[in-house]
């Protein structure tokens, strides 16, 4: 029984021995497979997004800036975690990344498509399901997104003005500009409507100042004329009027 004995303690010795001798040869591996399921994890994620999978996609790309925010892929990993937030539909997320990956690595090479995506996720969030399926216009509707979409647009041509991305941002802001100035342009009829005829025309005169290369003008000198007739404001309903005949001869406001 003592042979037993001592040979059952001499195997627990050899065993923990065995196990305290691997255990530094474990953390290694756990390491190399840690590496290894990056790179997995990445190719996965981007097979999802390669068949449209971006809220998959997305998933995917989250856990890989968890687990490696560090490793040789995070900077491609959060950009790509961009797309795929944006693809989705995930506002929130989109600009929580892109904020992120600006303020962590505002000297790297595709801040410039951060911003861009940026202003894109922004000028989005401003429209309306509604308006693009029933064609129904909600100029009304608060502007403040497709501000903060023409800002950071703004924000990209001034940092990066040789971008890739440059001449689809300004065509973008344009779009941006006659929304805002269509917002202006409903806020005065508003007041029209109202009997509130100096906020009209201020309203229509500001167009004219920060809009003039928006479709808006004509609409703009058209209340201005009528609020300035309701005012009985003459000169400044001539004045108007003599710009709005000059640019404008169809306009029904002119007799």
């Amino acid at each position: 029984m003592k042979e037993i004995r001592y040979w059952a303690l001499a195997m627990v010795a050899i065993a923990a021995f065995g196990l305290g001798g691997c255990s530094s040869s474990e953390e290694d591996q756990r390491e190399l497979v840690a590496n290894q399921g990056a790179t997995a994890l990445y190719e996965d994620a981007k097979r999802n997004m390669e068949v449209g999978n971006f809220t998959a996609a997305a998933s995917i790309l989250s856990a890989i800036d968890s687990r490696f925010p560090f490793g040789p892929l995070s900077h491609q990993v959060q950009l790509d975690l961009i797309y795929s937030y944006y693809k989705s539909g995930n506002t929130e997320q989109t600009l929580a990344t892109v904020d992120r990956f600006v303020r962590l690595n505002p000297n790297h090479t595709d801040v410039d498509y951060a911003l861009y995506m940026r202003g894109v996720t922004n000028m989005e969030q401003d429209a309306n399901l509604f308006q693009s399926l029933l064609r129904v216009d909600r100029s009304d509707r608060d502007p403040s997104k497709s501000k903060e979409a023409f800002e950071d647009f703004r924000r990209l041509l001034e940092k990066y003005p040789e971008s890739k991305y440059a001449t689809d941002a300004k065509q973008r802001m344009l779009a941006i500009k006659n929304r805002l100035a269509k917002y202006e342009i409903e806020v005065a009829r508003f007041y029209m409507r109202r009997e509130a005829y100096v906020a009209a025309a201020n309203r229509g005169r500001y167009v004219l100042e920060h809009y003039p290369d928006t479709p808006q003008i004509q609409n703009a000198l058209e209340i201005m004329v009528s609020s300035y007739d309701q005012l009985g404001l003459e000169e400044l309903k001539e004045n108007a009027m003599k710009t709005l005949v000059l640019n404008f001869p169809q306009s029904e406001f002119i007799d």
